[in-house]
This record gives structure tokens, sequence and C-alpha cells, in this order.
């Protein structure tokens, strides 16, 4: 989210289109949304709306206490300048959601987390402040010269729920505060105790906890190594012991190696808060001997062993093939994808549906057949794969055989999408 603001007003770059993915997936961003369909007397106007911001069609977003703006382009590429406006909170209004915010220590902690918590818009609604939008809180403007919402500040809302999702403060200021004055409030009201005198030498714990971004930054990671280093060499002149073979074993020191270079990068990543690459995929749990086959299989080219892992993995040379595909796609979660069949109970079906029915739009979205836990693409040879924890996962079909198309996705849409760009391999 590249941003750059001032004092009083916060102006966020253009956002990519959206397809495939809902606009809110925090509980205040949804909130933001059913006002503004609460709001618009015609539904097809939000329609458009989300079509518009789906499609990448709002430009930069300028945030400022009591107005969002941006430049909204129709199909034709016209431009239209679309402003939503939210009544700020008056002084009173904020002293006492003030109060509110520093009667508990976990109001606090949580704002410093970019959160909103439930329970702090509670407290402070029922000290008579509404920090969310109601129904016709959102008024509209555009040059268009419509009077309701229109489709361009119904695309507006909708790209402002993306920005909510990532930084409730983005509300905060609509509301008429900007962070840094919020912060130096509640520091104010926080460094006092109740009958107005100042506070005793010392931090609370709970504060000195939520502050703790204050203090020093640790000392930058160490680099990886470049490469792994070398597996020990079997190469000598001492005949193995009964039962070693010697070639099985270099080949298993090697992967071990490999591995070991693998999580340190991964554990660095992490800790840097970067993402691993696609493929590489920390193990979790003890994996069965079927699916260390096929692990193995994964970093391996020579065909001699390659046949070894495949018979003693219990499958063909093209079923542990597909298996590779699988691992890569999404390490044994993917591999459970590909070769578990299992029927969701009625819950497990019921949030499946209604995640198929949020990802298109109702005339967009494609005849899907359910067969258990696997939804196929009528007559297209694109399939999805309903995990256990509730992800997608995408297939295709390529020589009769059902072949992973890709790692996994919450929004079916996106995996479905992953399937169709996926190109066609050789068995």
């Amino acid at each position: 989210m590249t941003e750059h603001r001032t004092d009083r007003e916060r102006t966020f770059a253009a956002l990519p289109p959206a397809r495939g993915r809902g606009f809110a997936g925090t509980w205040w961003g949804h909130a933001w949304l059913r006002a503004l369909e609460g709001t618009a007397l015609d539904t097809e106007q939000v329609r458009a709306g989300r079509r518009l911001a789906r499609a990448g069609a709002v430009g930069a977003v300028s945030v400022r206490p009591g107005r969002i703006t941006a430049v909204v382009r129709d199909r034709d590429r016209t431009a239209h300048r679309a402003d939503v406006l939210l009544e700020e909170l008056s002084d009173d209004e904020w002293a006492r959601f003030l109060d509110v915010a520093v009667e508990r220590s976990g109001h606090l902690a949580a704002l410093l987390d970019r959160d909103l918590p439930p329970h702090l818009v509670e407290d402070a609604a029922a000290a008579g402040i509404e920090l969310l939008p109601g129904i016709g809180d959102l008024e509209p403007e555009c040059d268009c010269g419509a009077w309701d919402h229109c489709g361009h500040t119904a695309a507006l809302c909708h790209l402002v729920a993306r920005l909510l999702d990532q930084d409730p403060f983005v509300l905060l200021l609509m509301r008429g505060r900007d962070e840094g004055a919020l912060f130096a409030d509640l520091r104010a009201r926080d460094s006092a105790d109740g009958d107005g005198r100042p506070a005793p030498d010392g931090v609370d714990a709970a504060e000195a906890y939520a502050a703790s971004f204050v203090l020093p930054p640790l000392p930058p990671l160490p680099e990886p190594p470049a490469a792994p280093g070398p597996p020990p060499s079997l190469d000598t002149e001492a005949p193995p012991a009964p039962g070693i073979d010697p070639v099985a074993l270099e080949f298993l020191a090697a992967q071990t190696v490999l591995a070991a270079h693998l999580w340190l990068g991964e554990t660095l990543k992490a800790a840097a808060g970067e993402q691993a690459p696609a493929g590489e995929h920390t193990p979790s749990g003890e994996p069965t001997v079927a699916q260390d086959a096929v692990r193995l299989a994964a970093g391996v080219s020579d065909g001699a062993v390659l046949d070894r892992l495949a018979e003693g993995s219990g499958r063909g040379r093209q079923e542990l093939a597909r298996a590779v595909l699988a691992w890569r796609s999404g390490g044994a979660a993917g591999l459970c994808a590909l070769e578990e069949e299992w029927t969701p109970d009625g819950e497990a079906h019921a949030r499946a549906c209604a995640a198929v029915e949020a990802a298109w739009e109702e005339d967009e979205r494609p005849s899907l057949r359910a067969e258990g836990n696997r939804w196929t693409v009528v007559g297209e040879d694109r399939q999805l794969r309903l995990g256990r924890d509730g992800r997608w996962w995408p297939y295709r079909r390529e020589q009769g055989h059902w072949v992973p198309a890709g790692g996994a996705a919450r929004d079916p849409a996106t995996a479905l999408a992953a399937a169709e760009r996926a190109p066609g391999r050789e068995e």
C-alpha cells in the first residue's frame, strides 16, 4: 500500500485490479460496505461500482477529515471526480472516545496493532460515539450529475474497504483525527490518573507492552549461505556394513543438506517478514513413507533413483510425477488434495457453497458440478478441490488425468484463474 501523507491528509496510490477476490476481509471493512449498500437507493449502481473497482478503474485515493476523493474512469475511460462525505466527530465526541480508549489497556494495544476490536467500537457506541458509518452516513458527490450513489462513488467506497482492511486509521482520519494527533491525545489522557494528578513514576506494564515498538531495533539477521555445503563422501575402500546401501545413503545425506539449507533460509525470511518462494514448504508433522518418497523425488532428476522412489511409495512413474507436482504446489497438503477424495459435512459444504457464490458476480460465475470435495467446471478441463482447511486447489485435466495447476487459495475464483493460466504439461 503506497501512500503519501501530511498531518491532515493521506493519499494512497491506485491499487491493482481485484479480480477474483473480495473487497473486505475484516469485520469493519464489511460494515463499511454494508453502509454503502444500505445508503444507495439503486443496487445496480452498487454492482456497477463493484465492477469498476474490481477492474482497477479507481485512481489515487485522497483521505481527509470528512471526505474521501478519487478519479474514477468509466469503461470508455471517461474520468469523473467522485467524493464520499462522512460526518466528522465533534470535539466532545472525540473526548468521550478518548476516555473509552484509555479505560482498557487492551483498547490501546489493539490500536497500536492497527486493529479495531469489536469491544472498542461497542464501548464507544455505548458512550454515544458511532465510529463506523451506518445507513445514510456515506453521502455521495460526483461530477457525473447523479444525486444518489452512482457507479463512481460506489467504486470509490469498494476501494476504500480494501484500504480500511489494511489500516483502520483511515476511518479515524475520516472521522476527524489523524494518527499522530490521536496517539498524542491518548498519551496525554493516559499520563494522568482519574483525579487529574500526574501519574507516579514508571510505566504501567500493559502500556509498556503495547508501546514495545519504540524499543531500538534488533540487529539485522545474518545472510544465509548462498548454497548448501557438500554432503559427506562415502567413497572409501572400506566395504559397507551388511544392509547398508552406499548409493542410497549418499542420496539421503545430500537431501538432508539441501533441506537444512532450505529451512534455514525460510526461518530467516519469516523473521524478516518475507514470504518463502512458491514450492518451498517447511514440513509440519511427521510424513508417511509414501509422502516422504514424494518429497525426496521433488529434488531428484536421476531416473534410477526416481524408479526406486516410485516403487517404494507404491506408485508408478507417472503417478509419482503428478504427486511431485502436487508436493511442489503445497507440500503434504497439496499431496492430500491430489490423492484424497472426501465428502464435506453439512457445515463445511455450506461454507464451500457460500465461498463459491461470493467469489463471482452472478453473471460471471462458471457452472460447477460438485462431487464430494471436487468442483468441476462443466464442459471444461478445469477443477477445484476443497481442502479440509477450507482452501481451494486448482487442477487441469491433461491426457486423461487431473494434474495440479498451482498452489491453494482461500478464494475459489483466484484458484480457478490459476488453473486457466497454467500451461499444459507433458507427462
